[in-house]
């Protein structure tokens, strides 16, 4: 009830209990502490590019499961939907991380355990249900493989150059006002 009232407080303007960005800021400072200045100021950096992939990635995994359940059935995952490779890989992670009880995390969902580069291929395996929102599979994989190369650097702690902070929001730029969220 109190979580209810303050969003509507919030959403009013109206600031109620701390203030979340002044924690996580002072947390990130006491976390990063031990590490170099020139060190913690690249992690800063790569924070951003970092949030808008995730929030890309799982926004793409939204898409699929809404329309695939939307235009195919509950049992989309089991059926030929999803490519053979892509669930055969996504299950032998899915069952790698139930093994695996002293790693927390997502273990619900094996959409969650699909490659970055699978989930293209289930768009296109399923393209007459995505037609009306994204323009050609060319367009698609073009897009979809660039951010990928982008995606697995940062994965590895890599820094980026300017450059690609601005192709990886061009892209998801394009994304958003081609397909929405």
């Amino acid at each position: 009830m109190f979580e209810a009232t303050s969003e509507k407080l919030r959403a009013a303007g109206i600031r109620v209990g701390a203030d979340q960005t002044d924690v996580e800021v002072r947390l990130m400072e006491e976390v990063l502490a031990p590490f170099s200045v020139a060190l913690r100021g690249e992690a800063m950096r790569m924070t951003r590019v970092y949030a808008l992939l995730y929030c890309f990635e799982n926004s793409v995994r939204e898409l699929i499961r809404a329309r695939l359940l939307d235009k195919r059935d509950a049992n989309w995952w089991t059926s030929d939907a999803v490519p053979k490779r892509v669930r055969d890989l996504a299950e032998s992670r899915f069952a790698k991380a139930k093994e695996n009880t002293w790693l927390e995390g997502e273990r619900s969902d094996p959409l969650q355990f699909v490659d970055f580069g699978g989930l293209s291929d289930i768009i296109v395996q399923n393209w007459e249900h995505f037609t009306d929102l994204i323009p050609t599979q060319h367009w698609l994989k073009q897009r979809m493989d660039e951010l990928e190369q982008a995606r697995n650097y940062i994965a590895h702690n890599r820094l980026l150059a300017d450059t690609e902070f601005r192709r990886i929001e061009h892209y998801i730029g394009d994304w958003l006002r081609q397909v929405g969220v």
